[in-house]
């Protein structure tokens, strides 16, 4: 999280909502946001998402499914806001959707699952 630079908007339990500048190192040839920044975004909101719940036991990311829609570019900011979808006691299925405000767009959605390992 310390390279990405979140902002913190609101934290509750089962939900992180966090917003980002795009600098130009977090976009590709085109200069647009990288879909690795974007997915490093939603991997890593989503892994602090869990780490809030104050769970007994460490989880980790078994997979990732990122739908990209639209593109945002150097000094747009955008947020990103997770929600527990489905919490068991092996797995956890999280969501994470990253908004581009200014033109309220939905620019990209990710699904995860984290593994109990202990």
């Amino acid at each position: 999280m310390n390279w990405l630079k979140p902002t913190l908007i609101n934290a509750e339990k089962g939900s992180l909502h966090c917003s980002y500048v795009i600098r130009e190192e977090m976009t590709n040839p085109y200069g647009i946001l990288h879909g690795g920044i974007t997915a490093g975004i939603i991997d890593d909101l989503i892994g602090a998402t869990v780490f809030i719940l104050g769970l007994q036991h460490r989880f980790t990311t078994v997979n990732n499914n990122i739908d990209y829609f639209a593109p945002a570019k150097v000094g747009d900011i955008i947020t990103a806001k997770t929600t527990v979808v489905k919490q068991g006691r092996t797995i956890i299925n999280l969501q994470c959707e990253i908004f581009l405000p200014s033109k309220n767009r939905l620019i990209a959605k990710g699904y995860s699952n984290m593994l109990n390992v202990g």
